[in-house]
Order: C-alpha cells, then structure tokens, then sequence
C-alpha cells in the first residue's frame, strides 16, 4: 500500500449528499478480484448518457476536473453496501483524498487500507471549500497528514483529526498484511518451534 504524508492536489467538487457505494462502482462491474481497473467504471451511471457518451454535466467530466486527486462531497459519502470496490474504484481513478462532514463507517474504513486519506470536516467547514472551489478554479488544497493540517493558498486551515493507529499506519503505508509482516520474525521463531514451518 502506498503511505501517505503530504498530497497536493486539484480539487472536483461533487455537491451531492449520501453518496452510496453502488453509484461509486455499480454492481455490474464487481466482477474483478484485482484491486486495479476500476477507475474507468467510478461514477459510471451519472457519468454516462443512455447513449454511452460521456454526460458533459457530470461534475467529473468537467475540463476543471481534469487531473483531480481530491474529491470535495457532502455528508455520508460511501453510504449503502459495504463493497471495498468503492475505495479501489476512486484510488484507482486518482483520488488520493476525500472530504465530507460524514462517512459511512464501513467505507471510512476501507479507505485507511488502500492507501487513502478520508478528512471529515464540519458542514460549515465544507461549505467554505464549496465556496473556494468556486472563486478558485483550479482549486487545489494541502493535506498534510503529519501535521494533521488541511490548506489552501488562500488563508484555509483546519485541522485532519485522525485516530493515531490509523495515522501511523497510513503514514507507513502499512495495511492489514503490512501490519502482519512488521512480525514476520517473531511468526517464523513460533512456527518453527511448533514444527509449522515448511
């Protein structure tokens, strides 16, 4: 898994609420076991018309979108069934950073182990960025996760509050085999005094 310290990067505003897991990567295109591949799909009801062409009102079709790794949205983004997809499908695409007032606990969760960094702000806190994303185009932020510092180059701070153990994994780039691995000594001394080791 990639760690993550500092990200800068150009922000896509997506001014939806409740953002579930199966407009994030729709069911049909579950039939993957590899993590990769997925990004082209993210989206894919609201970024495609019925004719398969791309819909130009969709926010990340956008030109300003181009390049995005930071995904601005309203509260309980990643709602609905618990698919780690959804997280694969937007690390997959670019995003390295998201924003909200709320998650669903689940995909907040799966975001910490595939290498992404979910910041919750407070809805007034959000609002303002909504804004800035406006007045700014290209709008970018700084996430800084060893200061644990959200900012703009226009005067915007706030604060990433992050359990430490999910900080210090992430800072590591350590996911639940990572973790794991930090062991590996100790797991071959018990296997090998147990005769479990080939």
């Amino acid at each position: 898994m990639k760690s993550f310290t500092t990200h800068t990067g150009k922000v896509v505003a997506m001014d939806r609420a409740n953002v579930d897991t199966d407009q994030i990567i729709p069911k049909q295109f579950l039939k993957r076991i590899e993590r990769t591949g997925f990004g082209e799909f993210l989206f894919w009801d609201w970024s495609q018309l019925d004719d398969g062409s791309p819909n130009p009102e969709f926010e990340l079709n956008q030109p300003q979108a181009e390049g995005a790794s930071i995904l601005l949205a309203r509260r309980n983004f990643g709602c609905g069934s618990s698919r780690e997809h959804a997280p694969w499908a937007l690390e997959d695409y670019g995003f390295r950073v998201i924003i909200a007032p709320s998650f669903a606990d689940i995909f907040y969760n799966n975001c910490f182990k595939n290498g992404m960094l979910p910041i919750r702000l407070s809805e007034a806190e959000v609002e303002e960025l909504f804004q800035r994303a406006t007045q700014h185009t290209p709008y970018a932020l700084t996430a800084d996760l060893d200061s644990q510092e959200l900012s703009d180059a226009h005067g915007f701070s706030a604060r990433i509050d992050v359990e430490p153990f999910r900080r210090h994994c992430l800072l590591q780039g350590l996911d639940d085999i990572g973790q794991t691995l930090q062991h590996e000594a100790k797991i071959t001394e018990y296997e090998t005094a147990h005769g479990l080791a080939s």
